[in-house]
C-alpha cells in the first residue's frame, strides 16, 4: 500500500508539473521559406528536439551553443533553435519583430534576400540571418543616437552662452545612458562570437550538415572547408560589431571632451564676473575714501569755508578726481598682476621644430572647430 501511494503521488505531481509547464508559441521555417505556426509545451519540445530542459531556459541574454546537433541561439529577446532542416523561433508573439519575421526572414532563408551564404547549408543561412538582424538593430540604435548627441553637444559648447541649458544637459544624460547600454550590448555580442572563434571544435560543431548530410560531408572532404566558411562568417559580423563599437567609443570621447569645454566656458564667464565684481569693489572703495571730505564738511561745525559758494564745487571736484585717480591706479595694479606671463625665449636650435608644432596646432584648431569653437575663443579662455 505504501508503494502504491508513493507511485500515485509521483504520477499526480508529474501531471501537475505537465499542466503548469510553459507553452512556447513556435514559428517554424524550412529551407524553402515555408512557415508554420503552432504551440507546444516545453517538455514536449525539448524531447522532440532531443535536448535537455536546461537547453531551453535561455539563461543568457546573448549566447550561441550546440547541443545534440542543434544550434541554440539567443540574441536578447530572440530565441531560436536551428537544425539542418528547419529554424524554430520561440515566443515569437512577444518579440515585436513582426516585420522581420513575417516579411524578411522567410525570403532570406529561401534565397531571395542578400545572404552571402545561400549556396551553403541551411544552418549557415539561419545563423547569418539572425546575426544580420542583430547587427542591423545595433546599427539602427547608433544611427539614432549619433545625430542627437552631436546636435546637443553643438548647442552646449557654444562660447556665447553665459549659462548651460538644463534641458540640453538632461537630453545629453539620457543619450549618454543609451550610449552606455549600446556599448554594453556590442561588447557582449563581440565576446559571444569571440568565444566561438577561439575554439576550433565549437566552429566544427556549428556545421550541422557536415555530420548528417553525406553530400555535404563529401564536399567538405573534396575541398570545401565548411568550418572555414563558418569562421569567415563569424569574423565578418565580429568585424562589423567592432566598427560599431569604435564609432560608439568616438561618441563617448566627444562627450567627455565637450564636458571639458563646457567647464572651460563656465570658468571663463565666472572669471569675468569675479573681475567685474572686484573692479566695482575698488570703485566703491575709492569713492568711500574721498567721501570722508564730504563727511567732514557735513558735520554741524562752523567755519569760514561754508560761506564761500565756490568751496562746494571745489571740494566736490577734488572728491571725484581723487576717487577716479585712485580707481585707475588700483585697476592698473590689478591688470599687472592678472596678465599672463610672457612665453619663455625659444633658442635658435629649437626653431626647426616649429613647423611640426604648427601642424599639431592646426590639427587641434580643426578639432576645436568641430565643436563650434574658434581658436581665438579658446585662447581668451
Amino acid at each position: 500500500s505504501g508503494k502504491f501511494y508513493q507511485h500515485a503521488t509521483t504520477e499526480a505531481s508529474q501531471a501537475t508539473l505537465a499542466s503548469v509547464s510553459p507553452v512556447f508559441a513556435v514559428m517554424k521555417l524550412d529551407k524553402e521559406g515555408n512557415t508554420t505556426y503552432f504551440e507546444k509545451k516545453k517538455t514536449d519540445l525539448y524531447q522532440e528536439l532531443g535536448l535537455q530542459a536546461r537547453d531551453l531556459r535561455f539563461q543568457h541574454l546573448m549566447s550561441i551553443a550546440t547541443r545534440n546537433n542543434r544550434i541554440i541561439m539567443r540574441m536578447e529577446f530572440l530565441k531560436a533553435v536551428i537544425t539542418p532542416e528547419f529554424l524554430l523561433i520561440l515566443d515569437y508573439r512577444n518579440l515585436n519583430l513582426e516585420h522581420w519575421l513575417f516579411d524578411e526572414l522567410a525570403s532570406q532563408l529561401a534565397g531571395e534576400g542578400q545572404l552571402v551564404t545561400y549556396s551553403l547549408p541551411f544552418e549557415f543561412r539561419a545563423i547569418e540571418a539572425i546575426l544580420q538582424y542583430r547587427i542591423s538593430k545595433l546599427q539602427g540604435r547608433l544611427n539614432t543616437l549619433q545625430p542627437q548627441i552631436l546636435q546637443t553637444l553643438e548647442a552646449l559648447v557654444d562660447p556665447k552662452l553665459l549659462s548651460v541649458d538644463r534641458s540640453k544637459l538632461h537630453i545629453l544624460l539620457q543619450n549618454g545612458k543609451s550610449l552606455s547600454e549600446l556599448e554594453t550590448d556590442l561588447k557582449v555580442f563581440k565576446e559571444t562570437i569571440l568565444e566561438i572563434l577561439d575554439e576550433e571544435e565549437l566552429i566544427e560543431e556549428l556545421c550541422l550538415s557536415k555530420w548528417t548530410d553525406p553530400q555535404v560531408f563529401e564536399e567538405s572532404t573534396s575541398g570545401i572547408d565548411h568550418a572555414e566558411e563558418m569562421e569567415l562568417l563569424l569574423e565578418n559580423y565580429y568585424r562589423q560589431a567592432e566598427d560599431l563599437a569604435n564609432e560608439a567609443r568616438e561618441l563617448r570621447v566627444l562627450i567627455d571632451d565637450s564636458e571639458s569645454i563646457i567647464f572651460i566656458n563656465l570658468d571663463s564667464h565666472r572669471n569675468v564676473m569675479m573681475r567685474l565684481n572686484l573692479q566695482l569693489t575698488m570703485g566703491t572703495f575709492s569713492l568711500s575714501l574721498f567721501g570722508l571730505i564730504g563727511v567732514a564738511f557735513g558735520m554741524n561745525l562752523e567755519s569760514s569755508l561754508e560761506e564761500d559758494p565756490r568751496i562746494f564745487w571745489l571740494v566736490t571736484g577734488i572728491m571725484f578726481l581723487g576717487s577716479g585717480l585712485i580707481w585707475r591706479r588700483l585697476l592698473s595694479f590689478l591688470g599687472r598682476h592678472l596678465e599672463p606671463p610672457l612665453p619663455p625665449h625659444v633658442p635658435a636650435v629649437l626653431k626647426k621644430s616649429q613647423p611640426a608644432a604648427g601642424r599639431v596646432e592646426m590639427k587641434n584648431n580643426l578639432k576645436a572647430e568641430t565643436f563650434g569653437l574658434s581658436r581665438s575663443t579658446l585662447t581668451n579662455q
